[in-house]
Protein backbone atom coordinates (compact mmCIF):
# COMPACT_ATOMS: atom_id res chain seq x y z
CA UNK A 1 0.00 0.00 0.00
CA UNK A 2 2.86 2.40 0.68
CA UNK A 3 5.22 1.49 -2.20
CA UNK A 4 4.33 4.48 -4.38
CA UNK A 5 4.22 6.83 -1.40
CA UNK A 6 7.72 5.70 -0.40
CA UNK A 7 9.13 5.99 -3.91
CA UNK A 8 7.53 9.43 -4.31
CA UNK A 9 8.78 10.46 -0.86
CA UNK A 10 5.25 11.38 0.19
CA UNK A 11 4.63 12.80 3.65
CA UNK A 12 1.03 11.57 3.73
CA UNK A 13 -1.57 9.49 1.90
CA UNK A 14 -5.34 9.29 1.55
CA UNK A 15 -6.76 5.79 1.20
CA UNK A 16 -9.85 5.22 -0.94
CA UNK A 17 -11.87 2.32 -2.22
CA UNK A 18 -15.33 1.66 -3.59
CA UNK A 19 -18.32 -0.25 -2.26
CA UNK A 20 -20.23 -1.38 -5.37
CA UNK A 21 -23.05 -2.48 -3.05
CA UNK A 22 -23.78 1.18 -2.35
CA UNK A 23 -23.45 0.72 1.42
CA UNK A 24 -21.58 3.60 3.02
CA UNK A 25 -21.03 1.81 6.34
CA UNK A 26 -17.43 0.61 6.81
CA UNK A 27 -17.10 -3.13 7.23
CA UNK A 28 -15.15 -4.65 10.13
CA UNK A 29 -12.39 -5.39 7.59
CA UNK A 30 -12.39 -1.75 6.45
CA UNK A 31 -11.90 -0.64 10.04
CA UNK A 32 -9.17 -3.22 10.72
CA UNK A 33 -7.22 -2.50 7.54
CA UNK A 34 -7.43 1.24 8.17
CA UNK A 35 -6.02 0.79 11.68
CA UNK A 36 -3.21 -1.35 10.27
CA UNK A 37 -2.39 1.24 7.60
CA UNK A 38 -2.31 4.04 10.17
CA UNK A 39 0.16 2.02 12.28
CA UNK A 40 2.29 1.11 9.24
CA UNK A 41 2.31 4.74 8.21
CA UNK A 42 3.56 5.76 11.63
CA UNK A 43 6.46 3.32 11.30
CA UNK A 44 7.28 4.68 7.84
CA UNK A 45 6.79 8.32 8.77
CA UNK A 46 3.87 8.68 6.34
CA UNK A 47 0.61 10.01 7.79
CA UNK A 48 -2.74 8.56 6.74
CA UNK A 49 -4.90 11.67 6.38
CA UNK A 50 -8.18 9.93 5.53
CA UNK A 51 -9.80 6.77 4.21
CA UNK A 52 -12.70 7.35 1.85
CA UNK A 53 -15.36 4.86 0.79
CA UNK A 54 -16.98 5.76 -2.53
CA UNK A 55 -20.37 4.51 -3.74
CA UNK A 56 -22.78 5.55 -6.49
CA UNK A 57 -24.81 7.19 -3.69
CA UNK A 58 -22.02 9.27 -2.18
CA UNK A 59 -18.98 8.86 0.01
CA UNK A 60 -17.94 8.30 3.61
CA UNK A 61 -14.84 9.92 5.07
CA UNK A 62 -13.33 8.11 8.03
CA UNK A 63 -11.90 11.42 9.22
CA UNK A 64 -15.22 13.25 9.03
CA UNK A 65 -16.92 10.39 10.89
CA UNK A 66 -14.29 10.35 13.65
CA UNK A 67 -13.09 6.88 12.65
CA UNK A 68 -9.52 7.89 11.96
Amino acid sequence: MFADAISDRAASVILAHNHPSGLLKPSPDDLAVTAQMVEAGKILGISVLDHIIITPKGYLSFKEQGLL
